[in-house]
């Protein structure tokens, strides 16, 4: 029986025992090697159909970025995508002519405004647009993407975070090369092309996820008043501020700085050879030359002293969050903090879900996250509920807290502890079924655990869980001092 066939007849009750075997004989098929260069490779041979899924993960986030310049890992993701010198342009020289003037002119433009002289704004901003409409007519729009679609690629995407960048997407298995050869060529000598059209771009995405939203708003918030230093307290998204005079250099200062092969680390699974994987990222990503790294993030986030609170009028249903510190993904405790989520907001069995939205229906949703906004460094175990009509978010805040205490004072039952547990197994055996997720969880642990090994130890952590662990992490988490919350109220009509 293969792999798919297994994890389809034990994902209704999947325990450790049947199980570990098989994620230890999968293990085992791992091959991993490392270039000159220090880029770090990862493969899984699966031959069960002709595809495989690419991932390329690059260990640097919004956490990365410098206070002022919050955004440029969101801005670099969108851009990777513009092309090079050879993919999507009719004549580079041409356009990085007028690339270089574009960039000349923004420069003009943000003296202009620092010294308030509206009239040359404006006459600049003409020039700029004129500009951006010359050099278009040398760009060969979305090239890279159709390369790839033509290619019979699909799920071509790629995500920021807090922790990591990461770029991605699935091709017929004798694509493999093709790959090889777009990917390396885009970090060898990336052409940040159309940037004041991204800017735009980025700008209108920041309004719709943040300042037009009062959710977005509201969680923005929430993360500055939970940290206090740590960079996690700012947006991935960036602030608008600095989205809008990030200057294309600033982007390349930054590709430069993080962006080496020692940061890097390519996942290739599904329909191949593992040495002819080898073969073609030495012949292909060996062209990038190792560069010195800056260092790790190195703000320490103070421990939490007293309670912090605040209230938000927004023109949005009302909403009660509140979040508590808990340590990184690499923290002994982890898989402790992954049930007890479970145990309170994780589907219609959580206790927080048949409480306030079933039984006393005070609720129309409740949810959480642990490890937000990302898990490589100390992070919140963060919880929410939507009020219902009439309620205020006071009653949320109350009803949690109980059941908070509840789990403080009282030993979970066996029966919901097994519950998540299986719950907790059913998820990760979802994601390894398939290329893509085996793909995402090899490179993700990796670089935060420092061994994709650790993966296939999982199982076994979630099934050491004990009602005593729950106990004790709860009775360590849930104090009022470590606890940030927020109320979001319906804005009153001026």
């Amino acid at each position: 029986m293969g792999w798919p066939a297994i994890a389809q007849a034990r994902e209704a009750t999947p325990t450790t025992t049947d199980i570990q075997p098989y994620l230890d004989r999968v293990a085992d098929q791992v091959s991993e090697f490392t270039l000159d260069n220090d880029m770090r490779w990862i493969v899984l041979e699966r031959n069960q159909a002709p595809v495989v899924s690419f991932m390329l993960y690059a260990d640097v986030g919004a956490v990365n970025e410098a206070n002022g310049e919050t955004g440029v890992a969101h801005y670099l993701e969108h851009l990777a995508f513009k092309g090079t010198e050879r993919i999507g342009t009719t004549n580079f020289a041409a356009e990085q002519l007028l690339i270089e003037q574009m960039d000349a002119v923004f420069q003009d433009i943000l003296a202009a405004q620092a010294a308030g002289n509206t009239e040359k704004v404006t006459a600049l901003e003409a020039q700029l647009t004129a500009l951006r409409q010359e050099a278009a007519q040398y760009v060969e729009q979305n090239e890279y993407g159709q390369i790839i679609e033509q290619a019979g690629g699909v799920g071509l995407n790629a995500t920021t975070g807090a922790d990591a960048t990461r770029y991605f997407y699935s091709l017929p298995s004798n694509k493999l090369e093709l790959w090889m050869s777009l990917e390396s060529e885009r970090f060898l000598q990336p052409v940040f092309r159309e940037f004041y059209e991204e800017k735009e771009v980025i700008l209108e995405e920041r309004r719709m996820r943040v300042d037009n939203s009062p959710i977005g708003k509201f969680i923005e918030v929430f993360l500055e008043e939970a940290f206090e230093v740590h960079p996690y307290r700012r947006p991935v998204i960036g602030y608008q501020e600095d989205l809008y005079t990030a200057t294309r250099d600033s982007v390349e200062r930054f590709f430069d700085s993080y962006y080496g092969p020692n940061n890097l680390i390519g996942v290739v699974v599904g329909d191949v050879s593992a040495t002819d994987v080898q073969a073609m990222a030495e012949a292909y990503f060996g062209r990038l030359q190792t560069r010195s790294l800056p260092a790790e993030v190195e703000i320490e986030e103070p421990p939490q002293t007293a309670p912090q609170s605040f209230t938000l009028e927004l023109p949005s249903e009302p909403w009660y969050l509140e979040g508590y510190h808990r340590p990184s993904i690499t923290d002994p405790d982890h898989a402790i903090y992954g049930m007890i989520e479970g145990i309170l907001v994780r589907g219609r069995t959580s206790r927080l879900y048949k409480e306030l939205v079933e039984d006393q229906q005070i609720a129309l949703d409740v949810g959480g996250f642990s490890g937000f906004p990302g898990d490589k460094y100390p992070n919140m175990l963060v919880l929410y509920g939507i009020t219902a009509p009439g309620v205020a978010p006071e009653q949320i805040a109350a009803e949690i807290h109980q059941q908070l205490d509840r789990l403080k004072t009282e030993p979970v039952s066996q029966a919901d502890l097994d519950r998540v547990k299986t719950q907790a197994r059913a998820s990760l055996l979802r994601q390894l079924d398939s290329n893509e997720g085996m793909a995402a969880l090899l490179a993700e642990y990796e670089a935060k655990t420092g061994s994709w090994r650790n993966l296939f130890t999982e199982l076994e952590e979630i099934a050491a869980v004990t009602t005593e662990d729950i106990q004790r992490v709860a009775q360590t988490t849930f104090q009022p001092d470590n606890r940030t919350a927020g109320k979001l109220l319906t804005a009153t009509a001026p």
